[in-house]
């Protein structure tokens, strides 16, 4: 019998595990020759012949189209940008609702807000975690405009449901693929799935410029949009001779020609990179199938999971002993992943609080101090953001879902076996815990 290593035993991994970088001389020589050329952005504010940016940045979308098979794709400076930019494109308005995942990164729920609009919570679904078509349906009202639907983990959305409930009550889906670029579901990428797509190109993506972010569509109209958002519309619109006005108060979310000329770089190795996660998560998943208390996430049928963390479902009362105590001692047994020292073991019991819990949503405080938009005149309601709102989510983070990351390239062989007999030797000495 092993001596745990957070009882003072010797642990099974002794070294950092490989860093998550792929950037080589592909990209160096692609950044050098930017560079110098001199040309690190090629923008205009107003109506001009680079009003959509230089070579790389339209390179960069015509690229992106090509591989994900759409008609069009606009480059901003972060999958934030891409998302408040959508919510702006279709049309929200003060006082709208648009239902939202309590099961992401913030701005999944947050994006609404810039617009005045109102974040309703549907749960998650207990076996692929993503937002759930029924409790959709049970949130719409005559004020729901809009659904926010999260690939969550690489996985995506319930499309066939919940696009039917769309149409079936004229709201537009907005489909948040940060997590699921490569991604499939019935041989149509994520990203594709809704309206309205946005990817993620910041540091701990599949594929990363360091920071950026890409938003597709096959509509024209929410296109031409987007591209006003992202670039000052209000000083483009008279010059294009776009009369409506409906949001064209734009941002700068434009890309710079350094990011995208990287990018063009990622996006040829994206592939690779997804086989790789796909083929270390079957490894791990096999390895672990005889330990009854675990059980590694589903894929719905006909979905190509590209698994931006591997998610791995607990059960204390098989186990006889909590998630996190468990998991406590399984990151005494290992080191953290190089170049990401700071954060830790990279094993999390949970992975964000449900999003309504954030002070934000409890204070009902966002822009100003009088509580716009929750209290406006546009919006006369009351709206919960009590705990127990999405009681799946709830048990999820708090009770039963583990993520990691250990199944990223560059991991070897070794340095999957050194995750899956940290978890085992626990497993197996759970005496010691108890």
């Amino acid at each position: 019998m092993s001596i745990l290593a957070i009882n003072g035993g010797e642990k099974i991994r002794k070294s950092l595990f490989p860093a998550y970088k792929f950037i080589d001389q592909n990209e160096i020589d692609a950044v050098t020759k930017v560079m110098k050329s001199g040309i690190l952005s090629k923008f205009i504010g107003g109506w001009h012949e680079d009003f959509k940016g230089g070579y790389q940045i339209q390179s960069l979308e015509k690229e992106w189209a090509e591989k994900f098979k759409v008609k069009h794709a606009i480059a901003v400076n972060s999958a934030t940008s891409g998302l408040i930019a959508a919510i702006g494109a279709i049309g929200i308005s003060p006082g709208d609702e648009v239902i939202v995942s309590p099961y992401s990164m913030a701005i999944s729920a947050t994006a609404p807000l810039f617009y005045g609009a109102i974040p309703i919570f549907a749960d998650i679904e207990e076996d692929y975690f993503c937002i759930d078509a029924k409790s959709i349906e049970s949130k719409i009202t005559n004020k729901t405009k809009a659904i926010i639907a999260v690939d969550l983990f690489g996985h995506p959305y319930n499309y066939k449901e919940i696009n039917k409930i769309a149409e079936k009550h004229g709201l537009v889906v907005i489909e948040d693929a940060s997590q699921a670029p490569g991604s499939k579901y019935d041989d149509k990428y994520a990203g594709t799935l809704g309206d309205v797509g946005v990817y993620s190109l910041n540091y701990h993506k599949h594929i990363h410029s360091g920071e950026g972010g890409i938003i597709v569509t096959n509509d024209d109209e929410i296109a031409k949009k987007l591209y006003l958002i992202r670039n000052h519309a209000e000083s483009v619109v008279e010059g294009m001779e776009y009369t409506n006005l409906v949001n064209m108060v734009g941002f700068n979310f434009r890309m710079t020609e350094l990011e995208a000329t990287i990018a063009r770089v990622q996006l040829g190795k994206l592939d690779d990179l997804v086989e790789e996660r796909i083929k270390n998560v079957e490894y791990i998943a096999q390895n672990l199938s005889e330990i009854e208390f675990l059980e590694p996430a589903k894929n719905r049928k006909g979905v190509k999971n590209v698994f931006y963390k591997h998610i791995i479902k607990f059960d204390s009362e098989k186990a006889g002993v909590s998630r996190n105590v468990f998991f406590e001692a399984v990151k005494a047994e290992l080191m953290p992943i190089e170049l990401r020292e700071t954060e830790g073991i990279n094993i999390s019991t949970g992975y964000v609080k449900p999003l309504y819990l954030l002070p934000l949503f409890k204070e009902k405080i966002a822009f100003g101090d009088k509580g716009y938009p929750f209290n406006s005149p546009y919006y006369n309601k009351e709206v919960n953001y009590d705990k127990g709102l999405c009681p799946i989510c709830e048990n999820m983070h708090y009770e039963t879902l583990v993520s990691h990351e250990y199944m990223r390239p560059p991991m070897t062989k070794n340095d999957l076996d050194d995750f899956i007999n940290a978890i085992k030797k626990v497993s197996e000495n759970l005496e010691e815990i108890k």
